[in-house]
C-alpha cells in the first residue's frame, strides 16, 4: 500500500494518456538476460483504474481521451482522495459530545493504491481487460452467473466447501485465510485490485518466479525449450495458482497453467487452461496477456491484456493474518448463531 506508487504511476499515466503513440516503440529491442533470453525482471506494477470487463455505457474497447477524463473524474477512490485532501474545517468544532462520529468504511483513501488513470495498451486507452469477446464482457455459459463470484456448480468441492462455509477454518474462503491474494491477485488471471498491485519477477535459467505482493503469492514457473516440452503435474494434483509450466518464444515468455485448486475462486476452473505471454514493449513496461480455455464456465475462449509498469521502491511482506483476530470471531459468532437456532447462509463475499 504505497501513496508514491499511485501519484509516480498516476504522474506516467496522465503523460501517456495526453501522448498515447509514445507507448509505440517502433523496433524496440528488449534486453536480455546473460543466458540470452528477454529480461523480464524487476518490480512492476499493474495499478489501474481499468478493469477486467468494460463499465456501462462503454461501447468500444478504445476510448478517447474525453471518455477516459470521465471514467477517471467519477471513479470512486478518486473521488475520495480528492475529498479527503481537503482541508478539515476549523470552524465545525470539536465533535458533538455523544454523537456518533461519522463512518469512514474500513479504510480511508491514504491505505489504498488501486491506480488513478485509465489504462494505456499499445498506445491505446482501454475500457477492459477483456479483448475478446468484442463486447469485453465474460462469456459465461447459460446459468453459470454474470460474475467471478456465481456459484459453483453443485456436487463439485468447492460447493462442499461453501455449503460449510462457517465450519471451521479450513472452511472459510482461501482470501480470508491468507492462502491466496484477494481478488485474483495471483491468478489465474493476475488481475488489479483495491492495493499491493506490485509483482517482483525474477528469472534464472530453468525458472521463472513471480512475487505478489498481496498475501506474498509466490509463482513458481519451471521453464522448458518449447511447448512441445511443456509438462504438467497428474491432473489429480491440484495446486494453488494452478500448475504453471513456460518457455521463451523470440522475445515473450509464455506461460501455461492448468489443475487450479477447486477451492480456488479464479477465472479458470480446474478443468480449464490459461496461456500467459509476457512482452517487454518499450522501457519500462510489460505487456501481459492472457488466453483463457475453460469450456466448463465458459461458452468460448476469450482474451485480454494489460499493461505492467516499472514500479518504484521495494515489494514488501503483506502479513496477512499477523495479530489478525478476525477470523476468531467470525467462528465464535457463527457458533454463538447456531446455538440460537440461526441459519448461516454463505454469501458472495465470503468467498472473495
Amino acid at each position: 500500500m504505497r501513496r508514491s506508487k499511485l501519484v509516480g504511476a498516476g504522474l506516467l499515466a496522465l503523460g501517456l494518456a495526453a501522448a498515447p503513440a509514445a507507448l509505440a516503440q517502433a523496433g524496440y529491442t528488449p534486453p536480455k538476460t546473460s543466458w540470452g533470453v528477454p529480461d523480464l525482471q524487476g518490480d512492476w506494477t499493474n495499478a489501474s483504474i481499468t478493469r477486467m470487463t468494460r463499465p456501462a455505457g462503454i461501447d468500444t474497447l478504445v476510448i478517447t481521451s474525453e471518455q477516459a477524463k470521465k471514467l477517471e473524474d467519477g471513479d470512486f477512490n478518486n473521488i475520495r482522495t480528492r475529498e479527503e485532501l481537503k482541508p478539515t474545517d476549523q470552524s465545525t468544532g470539536a465533535p458533538e459530545k455523544g454523537k456518533a462520529l461519522p463512518g469512514v468504511g474500513n479504510y480511508n483513501a491514504v491505505w489504498v493504491d488501486p491506480g488513478a488513470h485509465v489504462a494505456v495498451v499499445n498506445g491505446e486507452l482501454r475500457s477492459s481487460w477483456i479483448t475478446e469477446p468484442a463486447n469485453g464482457k465474460i462469456p459465461y455459459k447459460p446459468g453459470r452467473g454474470a460474475a467471478r463470484y456465481e456459484a459453483p456448480a453443485a456436487g463439485t468441492a468447492a460447493a462442499s466447501a461453501a455449503s460449510r462455509s462457517y465450519e471451521g477454518p479450513e472452511s472459510r474462503s482461501v482470501g480470508e485465510r491468507c492462502i491466496v491474494g484477494f481478488g485474483n491477485t495471483g491468478g489465474p488471471v493476475m488481475n488489479n485490485v483495491l492495493y499491493n498491485n506490485t509483482y517482483q519477477i525474477v528469472q534464472s535459467p530453468d525458472h521463472a518466479m513471480i512475487l505478489v505482493e498481496m498475501v506474498h503469492d509466490a509463482r513458481i514457473i519451471p521453464i522448458v525449450a518449447s511447448k512441445a516440452e511443456a509438462k504438467h503435474d497428474p491432473s489429480g494434483i491440484k495446486k494453488w495458482l494452478g500448475d504453471s509450466v513456460g518457455w521463451y518464444e523470440d522475445n515473450t515468455l509464455v506461460v501455461e497453467t492448468k489443475n487450479v485448486h477447486p477451492q480456488q475462486r479464479s477465472y479458470v476452473s480446474e478443468a480449464g487452461k490459461m496461456t500467459e505471454r509476457f512482452t517487454r514493449t518499450g522501457d519500462g513496461v510489460i505487456l501481459y496477456q492472457f488466453e483463457i480455455d475453460d469450456p466448463e464456465q465458459y461458452s468460448q475462449v476469450w482474451k485480454g491484456e494489460m499493461p505492467m509498469r516499472t514500479a518504484t521502491g521495494a515489494v514488501y511482506e503483506y502479513a496477512c493474518h499477523e495479530g489478525n483476530y478476525g477470523l476468531l470471531g467470525i467462528l465464535e459468532g457463527a457458533r454463538q448463531q447456531e446455538r440460537r437456532g440461526g441459519k448461516l447462509e454463505l454469501t458472495a463475499d465470503d468467498e472473495g
